[in-house]
């Protein structure tokens, strides 16, 4: 089994199976009451694999709420959560794991309860035309293609360790990385037969790669929380940042 420390690294709909969520409302709306300034800025970290939607996202929060900025912080979620345990400023954390979320809760860093926004499962994606002749999971571990992964501190890599010990195979990773978009980077470069990426990861990159299904990724589903940090200067509008997220328009 591969172990921590080898090198490192949603599409506009999280396609996988969006929860039901329990705090969802009409729309976005603009923060209210309070006295904090609507037009401030907010930061939010959010894990990589959430790049696309919520830079859309929060191109559409500041159409909603005229004169705010919205930050986005995207990385790995493991490094995102060290970054705020070692005191990083931010108003909201989206993690694509319960696991960071929970490093960050122990850390008594979060403002309430976490919510689910979505959830999100890993598949292979090979270059064009499949090179390699990659079929399936048993391929990456039995016939020495040149296959990259997420290190096991990522929730991309704690999730290929979990398929892994459920098939009863071990991979041999030429690389892992920080995050998915380094996977991801390196399959459309050529620089790897095969990656485990995220279904929304296949989607986004369109023509630049091509999937080949992973049914074992049942075994690993990935729970994105979100939750107002309590630090957060602009509680008011990390809030409204948070309902915008949850409400159907969000999601």
């Amino acid at each position: 089994m591969r172990q921590p420390g080898s090198s490192g690294a949603l599409f506009v709909s999280l396609v996988v199976s969006l929860l039901t969520l329990a705090a969802c409302s009409n729309g976005p709306g603009p923060p209210q009451g309070g006295t904090q300034d609507a037009g401030a800025g907010l930061t939010v970290f959010a894990a990589a694999s959430l790049k696309e939607p919520f830079t859309e996202l929060a191109r559409d929060f500041e159409a909603a709420n005229p004169g705010s900025t919205v930050r986005l912080n995207l990385a790995g979620s493991a490094d995102l959560a060290a970054q705020l345990l070692a005191g990083a400023p931010a108003d909201v954390f989206a993690a694509a794991d319960e696991a960071n979320m929970a490093k960050v809760l122990q850390g008594s860093l979060a403002a309430g309860e976490p919510q689910v926004i979505a959830t999100n499962q890993l598949t292979i994606a090979v270059p064009p035309g499949n090179p390699a002749g990659i079929t399936g999971f048993r391929d990456l571990a039995e016939n020495r293609a040149q296959v990259v992964v997420c290190a096991v501190q990522v929730p991309c890599g704690a999730a290929a360790q979990q398929i892994e010990q459920a098939a009863g195979l071990v991979l041999s990773p030429v690389s892992e990385e920080s995050s998915v978009t380094g996977v991801m980077g390196k399959v459309i470069s050529g620089e790897a037969d095969a990656g485990l990426v995220y279904v929304t990861d296949i989607r986004a990159a369109g023509d630049k790669v091509q999937e080949v299904p992973l049914p074992e990724a049942r075994e690993a589903v990935n729970r994105y929380p979100l939750v107002r940090l309590a630090g957060s200067d602009n509680t008011q509008l990390a809030d409204a940042f948070i309902r915008f997220v949850s409400s159907a328009n969000g999601q």
